[in-house]
């Protein structure tokens, strides 16, 4: 049965002092319509103020993550106003679009980022391009890690990939790209984890994470599991493991971050996503060494 989360509210300050050195807390984080332009915004759309700033950048600090794979952000700038560049390095695609995907990883975890997964951007010339995979690599003690950070075309939730309507035929078209990294990282014998925004529910029996199982076994942290954030809701956001990833997954560390704010305004000035965890135990003696940046006060 599909249990709702209990609401996770760290209220007692950054928990650096606090995670173990064998766990990697991995977080992915919509952030509706990040930016301070006002400039290629749809109709009733409004960057984001900086009290809203402001009150995102304390949520970062509750959560307290490892990494954190966000979409929808205006690039590096506004990114690193949330991510504080004492405590996080900034990684986002290169597409010219306002909803950009990319990762904040924390300073002291060794990183490298690969080129973007453009091909899931199918219409690059298009009046409205789709956004590119961020993919990097974490350079851990236990070896390393690929992530890939996706958001998905929006408008097909739950309907089948067959199905005529365009937004289905847009998501069907992006499903080629993801099993081809995910195929590339199984022939590597590679661990790795695919999170974002799906814009996919993918309950029950599935057909697109039907056809990512085609290319590699994976794990979905989201299994069996509905979200608290806004009143209760399903999953769109979805963190995938494989590979050898797909065992280090700590069974029963799914935790979403639920907004204190409860009234419509507030949904607007932070995000329609809540952010979405799970901790990952590295193998062996791994240990990682998290920077200690100046104690910064939520």
């Amino acid at each position: 049965m599909t249990r709702i989360l209990l609401t996770l509210l760290l209220l007692l300050g950054p928990m650096d002092a606090r995670a173990r050195a064998d766990e990697l807390k991995v977080t992915t984080w919509n952030m509706e319509w990040l930016t301070t332009s006002a400039e290629d915004l749809p109709e009733g759309t409004h960057p984001k103020p900086p009290e809203g700033i402001a009150a995102l950048r304390r949520y970062a600090l509750l959560l307290d993550a490892d990494v954190v794979a966000f979409e929808e952000v205006d690039g590096p700038a506004v990114a690193a106003q949330v991510f504080t560049p004492g405590r996080y390095q900034i990684f986002t695609t290169a597409d010219h679009v306002t909803q950009r995907v990319g990762f904040a990883v924390r300073r002291g975890i060794a990183v490298h980022q690969n080129p973007d997964l453009s091909a899931l951007d199918i219409y690059p010339q298009g009046r409205h391009p789709l956004r590119s995979g961020a993919d990097i690599t974490l350079d851990l003690p236990s070896g390393p890690l690929r992530l890939l950070a996706v958001h998905l075309k929006t408008g097909c939730h739950y309907d089948p990939l067959t199905s005529p309507r365009p937004a289905c035929r847009t998501l069907r078209e992006q499903v080629a790209p993801l099993q081809g990294w995910i195929a590339q990282r199984r022939a590597e014998g590679a661990p790795f984890i695919v999170l974002g925004d799906f814009n996919r529910e993918m309950n029950g029996h599935d057909d697109l994470l039907a056809a990512l199982n085609a290319s590699a076994p994976l794990v979905r942290a989201t299994e069996g599991q509905a979200s608290p954030c806004w009143g209760g809701t399903s999953f769109i956001d979805h963190i995938l493991a494989g590979g050898a990833a797909r065992g280090w997954m700590e069974p029963g560390s799914l935790s979403v971050l639920v907004y204190r704010e409860r009234d419509e305004a507030s949904r607007t000035l932070l995000s329609d996503h809540c952010p979405v965890s799970v901790r990952f135990r590295l193998p062996g003696d791994a240990a990682i060494v998290r920077a200690q940046p100046t104690r910064e006060t939520p």
